[in-house]
């Protein structure tokens, strides 16, 4: 049986093998390139064009080919075969192009599985042309197959298919998905020619219509040759047609980017700002990044979406295709103005509706205008009708010209029962309906010509606002506008404004102007307040167990609860969060106590919600003269009752004051030690164990305060941890040791500890890179020092910080090694360049077997994970001896030497010493 290469150079004419193979490359780069239009455009008719298109291709090339294929006897194609051969791939190409695309079948997976599929149905199409082709060839002998030439030929019909999908559903070239279809055509059809071996026999008489070769390769070359032409015809005219449209689309994108006098934005089809152009921006106040995702509803007042005016609107412009209203909008800073407004439904070229397109025009000069002319025009009727408010024109002689529908609207009277003519005493006797003290606030509204509008509370729930302007020729306009909406906004907003949002408690600045004036009548009477601050306990796991909703409720039911139990005199509040407080003046103890009882029940019995509070008390005057004072030391007094294990109520005592006011104090100070070059440097000494070798230096800092004198680390390092000044202070720090280690000649390294908080730092690898560049320091001569406390509240952000860092050139080292909780799972999880053994290990190694023990390990760890170990708290020869017999690499303590400071010339006390 010939090989593939035999078959492909001697049973082939090669000028219809290169034909062929031409056909099928042209093909491909037509199919592949309306199958990305169609991928790209999710068009249903790109797709099938494609895969009919390549079908036909396909056909072609194989029919080519078997032009070109010398049997050594005479062979003919019966036509039905052939042409059903022509069906089968077009209609399989079309629906392996459809699965691998995911458009106009219902299946859709994953990329790689619709990759996948598609390649198997377009590559067993193409099989079963092939042999479907085969089967109609007529010739003086019968075919038998090689089984295993068959198998590799459907394999090389499918395999190449699978890149070929890819690249087309990517940015690639296509010409990449070109070469892999024809690859795949090619190989199916040689592997499939050589599978086939020729077995001589009697022709039969053909059944059904027969061509010739002549007549078959004329109907494949001419049918090949017009669907190239039309394939070529069509991807010129798509691409210049395609041309057009992005060259309209940016047209048009840079019209609407620049236009600035008006808002020209798309909404989403829920109504959601999609984009936002200059005009928008300068017209409203925002910029793209703050309304992109916001409802429209956020453009319209309170009163417009009260009414749904935008649901409206949307639902207005869905319906019939556009919406065209005017109305007040409102800006970002509160302010608004009146708008023009035209919202248009959008749909795609599918008829699919996407969404909305919206022009707002500033329009309030030109209703200013046209509410001036209105006025002094009586003959402007019509429009006056159409005005939200009421509007009444008076002459010299205190008649009326003209009035607005509107204007009756408001005073609910008939319309007719105010006319032109009537004397503005008749116009008061209608609109007042008897009423004497209305009427007299109406006449005092309408003749007091003041640029601010006059309020007229007509009924509880109907208040007015009217406002008189003089006119150049005599008389007056007056307008009547409802504000009973904008009214009961303001009452709401100064509501929020003294209340808690979620519980409807006071706020703190309520309850704090509350105690001021308890505070003045409890003094002035001889008596004392009592301030009680409230302290949920875990509430925080009710919104871990609940949700936020469930904490939510919660809070709610325990105001609920505190202010049912409060009484006259008596007033609770929220000061934030789970924090609440509340206050009464007391004239005896029975009183307080029978408060605190009250209080305390909130959080007892089948009632409560579960959860409990710790309550501090101060009294004036004895605890603080003032509501801050007493405020505070109520929460000093909460604090120490949380720490009390089984304390429910703590009061206030004196001495709680000292050491809080110590730690603020150093609080403050720290704040300003770094300015004030209250900080040192202090540099210990690192050698080498087996050889006493010096190998470097860690940094220490010490703080010099003014008055206190030396302040250790162990008190301030934490306060500059929680105040955030740690960050200044390591900064200082790390600056200040690199410009010194630069100075030395020696190569030294100089370690610095790396505190949690500046880990967390975002721009560290920056200001680090940043301090090295100023200092001139090598990377490889800095170490930093980290515990496991600064990896294990957030493994991921601190690890990937590290190896930053590390990647500079910088080694890490693990501090107090042994003292946490995941030594071994951080060391897996990062490559420490050494470990530092926390000095308590050593110092008890002499008393306790068992830290001896631990001692004994760490070191042993190290020698298996290749880490060099520094041991820590080095004092005593018979340590140094330890550690030299168990192979401690590197040693620091007062053996070795004493933090010191700088010399003179710039190099560490010491410098070059080995003990």
């Amino acid at each position: 049986m010939p090989s593939l290469l035999t078959c492909i150079a001697y049973q082939h004419q090669p000028w219809l093998v290169a034909m062929a193979a031409a056909i099928c490359l042209a093909t491909a780069i037509s199919g592949t390139s309306m199958l990305r239009r169609a991928h790209e455009r999710r068009a249903l008719h790109w797709m099938v064009a494609a895969g009919l298109s390549t079908g036909f291709g396909v056909w072609s090339t194989h029919f080519v080919a078997m032009l070109g294929y010398l049997p050594g006897v005479p062979v003919s194609y019966l036509v039905w075969p052939t042409l059903l051969s022509l069906a089968l791939v077009m209609g399989g190409i079309v629906l392996g192009f459809a699965l691998a695309l995911g458009l106009g079948v219902g299946w859709k997976g994953t990329r790689q599985a619709a990759c996948t599929l598609g390649a198997m149905v377009v590559g067993g199409s193409v099989a079963a042309m092939h042999y479907l082709g085969m089967s109609a060839l007529e010739m003086p002998a019968s075919i038998r197959w090689n089984e295993a030439y068959v198998l590799a030929s459907l394999v090389a019909s499918v395999v190449p298919l699978y890149p070929a999908f890819q690249v087309v559903l990517s940015d690639r070239p296509l010409w990449q998905a070109a070469g892999w279809l024809t690859l795949g055509v090619v190989l199916l059809h040689f592997t499939g020619m050589t599978a086939m071996e020729l077995v001589p026999s009697r022709m039969a008489q053909a059944q059904g219509l027969v061509l010739a070769p002549a007549v078959m390769s004329a109907v494949v070359g001419l049918a090949t040759g017009l669907q190239l032409t039309l394939c070529a015809v069509a991807m010129m005219v798509s691409r210049r047609m395609w041309a057009r449209l992005q060259a309209r689309e940016r047209d048009f994108s840079i019209l609407v980017k620049g236009i600035s006098d008006c808002a020209l934005y798309m909404l989403t089809p829920q109504g959601k700002v999609a984009n936002w152009n200059a005009g928008a921006q300068r017209l409203k106040g925002y910029t793209a990044e703050e309304v992109v995702g916001e409802p429209l509803a956020r453009f319209y007042t309170m009163e417009d979406r009260a009414r749904g005016a935008p649901q409206r609107a949307l639902a207005i412009a869905h319906d019939e295709g556009k919406f065209t209203g005017e109305g007040y909008r409102c800006r970002k800073d509160g302010t608004t103005f009146w708008a023009h407004v035209t919202i248009e439904k959008i749909v795609d070229e599918e008829g699919q509706f996407i969404g909305f397109a919206k022009i707002t025009r500033d329009m309030t000069r030109f209703k200013q205008d046209q509410d001036q002319l209105a006025a002094m025009k009586g003959q402007l009727d019509m429009a006056l009708d159409n005005m939200h408010q009421g509007l009444a024109l008076f002459d010299a002689d205190e008649r009326l010209v003209l009035c607005n529908r509107r204007l009756s609207q408001l005073w609910g009277v008939e319309p007719d029962a105010i006319t032109a003519g009537m004397t503005l005493g008749e116009v008061l006797s209608v609109l007042a309906k008897g009423d004497g003290e209305l009427r007299a606030q109406l006449e005092m509204a309408l003749v007091a010509y003041t640029a601010e509008p006059g309020v007229l509370a007509c009924r509880e729930d109907f208040v007015l606002s009217v406002i008189s302007r003089p006119l150049a020729e005599g008389g007056w306009v007056s307008t009547f506008e409802d504000i009973t909406e904008s009214r009961r906004t303001e009452a709401r907003l100064a509501h929020m404004a003294r209340h808690d949002p979620l519980t409807g408690l006071p706020n703190r600045a309520h309850f704090g102007e509350w105690c001021a004036v308890e505070l003045e009548q409890a003094a002035r009477h001889g008596l004392r307040f009592a301030m009680v601050a409230m302290d949920l306990e875990q509430f925080r796991t009710v919104n871990d167990v609940h949700g936020y909703a469930g904490g939510d409720q919660a809070l709610r039911a325990i105001a609920a609860r505190l202010q049912a139990a409060c009484g006259e005199g008596e007033w609770v509040a929220r000061l934030g969060g789970d924090e609440f407080a509340a206050g009464r003046i007391l004239e005896n103890d029975q009183q307080l106590s029978d408060f605190l009882t009250r209080l305390q029940s909130c959080f007892e019995g089948e009632e409560s919600v579960g959860v409990n509070a710790k309550f501090g008390v101060a009294l004036s005057p004895a605890d603080g003269p003032d509501r801050e004072t007493l405020l505070v030391n109520a929460d000093l007094a909460v604090q120490r009752a949380k720490a009390s294990f089984g304390e429910m109520i703590c009061y206030y005592q004196s001495e709680m004051d000292e050491a809080v006011r110590t730690r603020r104090q150093i609080a403050a100070d720290l704040r300003y030690a770094v300015e004030r070059q209250e900080l040192r440097l202090l540099y210990q000494p690192q050698h080498a164990v087996q050889t006493g070798e010096l190998v470097g230096y860690e940094v220490l800092v010490r703080w010099v305060h003014g008055t206190r004198g030396m302040i250790s680390p162990m008190d301030f390092i934490p306060i500059a941890e929680e105040t955030g000044d740690i960050l200044a202070i390591g900064e200082w720090v790390l600056r200040e040791a690199a410009m010194a280690a630069a100075q030395w000649d020696n190569g030294l390294k100089v370690a610095v500890n790396l505190s949690p908080v500046q880990l967390q730092q975002p721009d560290l690898v920056r200001r680090i890179t940043e301090i090295l560049l100023e200092s001139g320091l090598p990377p490889k001569r800095l170490e930093l020092e980290i515990t496991e406390s600064a990896i294990i509240s957030d493994k991921l952000q601190a690890l990937h910080m590290l190896r930053q860092i590390k990647a500079l050139g910088i080694s890490i080292a693990m501090d107090d090694f042994g003292t946490g909780y995941s030594s071994l799972d951080t060391l897996h999880s990062f490559p420490f360049d050494k470990i530092k053994i926390d000095k308590s290990f050593l110092m008890q190694s002499s008393t306790s077997p068992q830290a001896a023990a631990i001692l004994r390990a760490v070191l042993a760890l190290g020698r298996s994970l290749k880490i060099p170990v520094l041991a820590e708290g080095v004092e005593t020869p018979e340590q140094l001896e330890l550690l030299l017999s168990e192979g401690c690499a590197e040693g620091q303590g007062y053996l070795y030497g004493r933090p010191q400071p700088l010399e003179a010339d710039g190099a560490p006390l010491g410098l070059g010493a080995t003990g």
